[in-house]
């Protein structure tokens, strides 16, 4: 498997743990003696005291900015006790109501549309099309979009006059980005949590409750579907999320990013490629050998956490269980076994570790199964310059000593009631090959 005698984990006399990320080919080391804080859950010394703080005005993400981001493609609402998804909304009654999450496009794209136009003469499907024409042909509509584009272009360093001489139909087309682009933004409601007295007390993803948190999945995936239904071209829709900014966000507020990809991406396609060798791996290198080496964190019917081995950062790892391998495919129980332990370990982490989180799932265009599985990085290391050149990582952290910090946190926050089903720890029952993703490809 590597150049040490195909072990993934190794624990040197002096205490030095190597391990070796079978998936990725990554090599990491947690070399003994720093200093192992818990996890922090107060006020920060450098907190701010909240004083005539407008909860719903604090950033472009907030309630009150609404016409500030691009045009909503959708929303959530709670009307009586239900969830309710609306579609393309005009700008005048995206104002008349909060929503609880909302699905906007990023206005600065990582793939543009012009890249889908130009490489794959994409265009926008009649429904987009016919939105954006009513959105248009209402006067706010109107306004709010070329006050978007003038807005995109200030940030692009343009002055005033040159933003002046874009002929309008040239404005009129850099607006099918926000109509029918790929690269979207799912935005929760909250930027602090309620009752919040300072600038510390976020409102991250472990603060949501149990039940948010499941339609927040839900309706995240709901986007990821439309962007495959948009875009015949789109073979792989890249999810995740950047807690705070070290963590690579723009606002200190949540939102998880969806991007439509023309291609699996290099990680992907290596984890594909092993599985023509080995089709239960993910059991044998992640859920069983995290079981036999006592890694797993918490469990339900329907997925399993643990902390994962051979990351550059401190990782912990939520795979599902289930024989389908793709988020949508997931029945709505298999959906919120799978985002109560995602939630889980966001409540246990805290609002105060910055994070990634990243989803991985088999690609529409495959025939490989691969388990949905999501991992949550903790950014609590800055890679050096040693690390550039061996491609050895060190992450601060051992295997243990996050279990340790992890687990307590969880007995804490279930008997305050904040976490949906699960087991913690020795409850888990950690039943060998509970991963049923490679009976797919026995139908």
């Amino acid at each position: 498997m590597n150049n040490h005698n195909g072990a993934m984990i190794r624990t040197m006399p002096d205490g030095t743990e190597k391990q070796y990320n079978p998936f990725t080919g990554t090599e990491v080391w947690h070399i003994p003696g720093r200093k192992n804080r818990p996890i922090f859950t107060g006020i920060p010394e450098s907190a701010q005291k909240l004083v005539d703080v407008n909860m719903q005005d604090v950033c472009n993400f907030c309630p009150s900015r609404y016409l500030i981001t691009p045009p909503e493609k959708s929303r959530v609402v709670v009307r009586d006790g239900q969830w309710v998804t609306q579609h393309q909304l005009s700008p005048v009654d995206v104002v008349k109501e909060v929503a609880e999450f909302r699905r906007i496009p990023n206005l600065f794209e990582i793939v543009s549309i012009n890249y889908w136009k130009k490489n794959f003469q994409y265009h926008l499907s009649e429904k987009n099309r016919a939105w954006k024409e009513s959105y248009l042909a209402v006067p706010e509509g109107r306004q709010h979009v070329l006050d978007i584009i003038d807005l995109k272009l200030r940030y692009s360093g343009l002055e005033e006059k040159e933003i002046k001489a874009i002929p309008m139909d040239q404005k009129l087309e850099m607006a099918d980005a926000f109509f029918g682009g790929g690269h979207e933004l799912i935005v929760p409601r909250r930027h602090y949590i309620d009752g919040a007295e300072y600038d510390s007390q976020l409102a991250s993803s472990g603060e949501l409750s149990a039940e948010e948190h499941y339609h927040y999945f839900r309706f995240t995936i709901e986007a990821m579907n439309e962007v495959y239904a948009d875009n015949r071209y789109c073979r792989y829709v890249a999810v995740y999320q950047n807690w705070r900014k070290e963590a690579g966000a723009s606002f200190d507020h949540l939102h998880t990013q969806i991007v439509g990809l023309d291609e699996w991406g290099v990680s992907l396609e290596r984890e594909l490629k092993l599985m023509a060798t080995n089709r239960n791996m993910y059991n044998e290198y992640a859920a069983n050998f995290a079981a036999l080496n006592n890694n797993v964190i918490c469990e339900n019917d329907y997925a399993m956490a643990f902390v994962d081995l051979g990351h550059r950062y401190p990782t912990i790892a939520i795979y599902s269980k289930s024989v389908n391998c793709r988020p949508r495919e997931h029945t709505p129980e298999e959906l919120r076994g799978v985002s109560d332990l995602v939630h889980a370990v966001h409540a246990a982490t805290g609002s105060q570790i910055s994070g990634n989180e990243e989803w991985y799932y088999m690609p529409n265009d495959s025939i490989v199964p691969i388990p949905w599985h999501i991992l949550i990085k903790w950014r609590v290391n800055i890679p050096a310059g040693f690390e550039g050149g061996t491609k050895i990582y060190v992450n601060p952290m051992s295997l243990s000593e996050l279990r340790d910090k992890l687990v307590p946190r969880l007995f804490e926050l279930r008997y305050q009631g904040r976490l949906g089903s699960l087991k913690i720890a020795e409850e888990c029952p950690v039943k060998p090959n509970s991963l049923k993703y490679y009976h797919r490809s026995l139908e």
